[in-house]
């Protein structure tokens, strides 16, 4: 998980934290809080940038293969 969505987690689970309350309001609030963090857990990893300038022929055989 990237930084960005790491802190964008943490803030809402804060969030969550501070909308356990009864009304009907933050109920709907804590839902759309939720249910963004699952979004969040859900993103998929990305690739890790290339720190050199080999190139792995087989790596972008795969990356860029035409489906038949």
């Amino acid at each position: 998980m990237s930084p960005t969505h790491a802190v964008a987690r943490e803030h809402l689970q804060r969030a969550a934290a501070v909308l356990q309350s009864a009304d009907s309001q933050s109920r709907q609030l804590l839902h759309i809080v939720k249910r963004t963090i699952s979004l969040i857990d859900d993103l998929p990893e990305l690739p890790v940038k290339r720190t050199s300038n080999v190139l792995d022929f087989a790596t972008y055989r795969d990356l860029h293969a035409v489906s038949k």
